[in-house]
């Protein structure tokens, strides 16, 4: 059987492998697909397709939007992404910029509470468009200003923790629209991690397009449950590690097999998206 990963990040976001790392770590596994689904950001993805080409393996140009529905934030990922679309590109430039003043914004608030962490550290370790709490976690922990990254949540960064700051989100629906109009399909992540079962029929109405059904925490009953509500909703079933390199103790790759057949019923599905797309023109 052939198996792919369509949930991995890179140093583009919050992970801490290159795309040629990450590709290396995958072929290495036997994969014959991945994704690359980095936050707010298709920067890497580039890369990773020539890497991915090199070793024969088939690439998927993805990333992962932050959103909110009914006041419950939501995971999209956007899968056969146009990377060079413009309306793409210039809303991810904002969401990259609301990543980059949210840095500014936690660093004040250690700052308050004692602990010397400049903003400029932070965006010198993170070396990319989409910081995240994760770098500002390793960046405590490389200043020697908090024993480890878990300490470092659960001190500080977590939300309700006195760091926490939260994070300005598109709407759902906007999250769906903006993935379609640069060609891509919309799918919810880890719904069993964000406990967003109830939101799923209005995602499906907005125009939802599939579910990730397999996940690192997700578990068994999880997984069986998100593919029964898959089958009701007629949604796509993916699945992937949500691996980030080293940054969450270890590379999670690997872990998450999903069975090839669902990537073939992915690509049937892009191809059916665009026929309607260029019919509608």
């Amino acid at each position: 059987m052939k198996f792919a990963d369509l949930h991995l990040h890179t140093q583009f976001s919050d992970g801490t492998f290159t795309p040629e790392e990450l590709v290396g770590r995958a072929d290495k596994l036997g994969f014959a697909a991945i994704a690359l689904t980095d936050h707010d950001s298709v920067e890497g993805c580039a890369r990773a397709a020539a890497a991915c080409a090199a070793v024969q393996m088939e690439f998927i140009p993805g990333a992962e939007l932050t959103a909110e529905h009914d006041d419950t934030e939501v995971h999209i990922l956007g899968y056969f992404l146009d990377t060079q679309n413009k309306v793409l590109l210039d809303r991810i430039g904002k969401f990259q910029a609301v990543r980059q003043n949210r840095i500014y914004e936690m660093c004040a608030a250690l700052n308050k509470l004692g602990i010397p962490l400049k903003a400029e550290s932070v965006f010198a370790l993170a070396n990319c468009k989409s910081p995240g709490r994760p770098h500002v976690a390793r960046a405590l922990v490389k200043e020697k200003l908090i024993g480890n990254l878990d300490e470092a949540f659960e001190k500080y960064l977590k939300k309700g923790r006195p760091a926490w700051v939260p994070k300005n989100k598109m709407s759902a629906l906007e999250g769906i629209e903006l993935i379609h109009q640069a060609g891509g399909l919309a799918v919810m992540a880890h719904p069993g991690l964000n406990r967003t079962d109830d939101i799923i029929p209005g995602l499906v109405k907005a125009g939802l397009d599939g579910i990730e059904c397999f996940h690192t925490k997700h578990s068994t009953v999880m997984s069986e449950r998100y593919l029964e509500i898959a089958e009701k909703y007629d949604l796509l079933v993916t699945g992937g590690s949500d691996c980030h390199g080293f940054s969450k103790k270890q590379p999670l790759i690997g872990t998450v097999k999903l069975p090839y057949e669902h990537v073939e019923k992915m690509k049937a599905a892009k191809k059916i998206a665009d026929e309607r797309r260029a019919a509608a023109k």
